[in-house]
């Protein structure tokens, strides 16, 4: 398989009551799956947000998606072209009522016609198709346990390597810890070291830091259960992580797979260990490390989903030019409302000058 060829991804979604308690689920073949619940929906929407959930993850300008479903619901759309008679409306249908589930299907036209290169098969359901089985089977279990998951592979393997094991330090194969973790969570992200221009001007870390902690501090006003959620990457989230202990915040570390600062300079390595060891909890969503580059692409894109999932509030360090914040802060912005989102604009930070 080449870069031109298209990664398949299969998406389902399930609902006991219709509307009841559902679930969603997408899958690579040998690759990243995902699924997440939802207390009270309809089997229509839990369609649409596997699909959604999918793209977002998944979506890259650089290489086409096929998104394999069951739903006629879903793949029609996008065949048929519906949203075009949408948009001319101004989202209502044929029959002048507003169209149904506008909220998710909104971002996920959005985002299908920004990249521009995804496309949509329907398969026919419970056919023995093993991988429209397996995600019906993710999505089931989503909505029977209310509890979302992620990891790469075959999910049943992962689920009985996570039962056999033993002891609270092995790494959590899916986003269950992160979705279980207690308290009200603000999730610290954003731009990366050359993004951030620390290259030339490394002093401006400090000036990062001290922004990200006043707004923690001011969020944190008042609250006495607020948690930091980092994933203790290079720039913004290391600093972040930093800020928060700082002030005596916990700090739930996410780590989207084991040792991601492998490869780090050896004083890079120092920092996210220090941070790692004083963090409250960690949080490993996956449990072996990628092989290849775009499984390390997929795997942060999944944790900055199970972030997007979790987060009560957000502080974003983001320029507005860099693509990848851009697309978190959007769906940190669509689920939370702006007001509880901060974003911190390094261009509008004191930068010290070179000497």
């Amino acid at each position: 398989m080449t870069a031109a060829d298209p990664l398949v991804v299969y998406t389902d979604g399930a609902c006991s009551g219709n509307p009841g308690p559902g679930g969603w689920a997408w899958a690579v073949p040998d690759g990243p799956y995902a699924s997440g619940p939802a207390a009270s929906t309809t089997n229509q929407r839990m369609e649409i947000e596997a699909a959604l959930d999918a793209v977002r993850v998944l979506g890259d300008p650089a290489r086409p998606l096929e998104v394999v479903s069951d739903s006629t619901y879903v793949v029609n759309c996008f065949r048929d072209r519906w949203y075009d008679g949408w948009h001319r409306r101004g989202w209502v249908n044929s029959q002048r009522k507003p169209v149904a589930n506008r909220d998710l299907w909104e971002p996920l036209i959005d985002r299908v016609l920004e990249l521009g290169n995804v496309t949509f098969r329907w398969v026919k359901g419970h056919s023995g198709d093993p991988m429209n089985d397996r995600v019906d089977a993710l999505a089931v279990e989503a909505a029977k346990t209310q509890a979302g998951r992620s990891g790469s592979g075959d999910p049943a393997a992962a689920t009985t390597a996570a039962a056999a094991g033993s002891g609270t330090d092995e790494p959590t194969p899916d986003g269950a810890g992160l979705d279980a973790l207690e308290g009200f969570v603000v999730v610290v992200t954003g731009l990366r070291p050359d993004a951030l221009g620390l290259d030339e001007h490394a002093a401006l870390a400090d000036a990062v830091r001290t922004a990200i902690a006043g707004a923690l501090a001011a969020t944190a006003t008042g609250r006495d259960d607020v948690v930091v959620a980092s994933g203790l990457r290079l720039g913004s989230e290391l600093s972040g992580a930093e800020a928060a202990l700082e002030l005596g915040l916990p700090l739930a570390a996410v780590l989207p797979f084991p040792e991601p600062h492998a490869e780090w300079a050896a004083h890079e390595q120092v920092r996210f260990d220090a941070a790692l060891a004083r963090a409250d909890a960690v949080i490993t969503l996956e449990p072996a490390a990628p092989a290849t580059r775009a499984q390390v692409t997929a795997l942060l894109a999944r944790r900055d989903a199970a972030f997007v999932r979790r987060a009560d509030a957000a502080v974003v360090v983001h320029d507005g030019r860099d693509a990848r914040t851009a697309r978190v802060l959007d769906d940190l912005r669509d689920r939370l409302g702006s007001d509880a989102v901060v974003v911190i604009d390094p261009a509008r930070l004191a930068r010290p000058s070179a000497t």
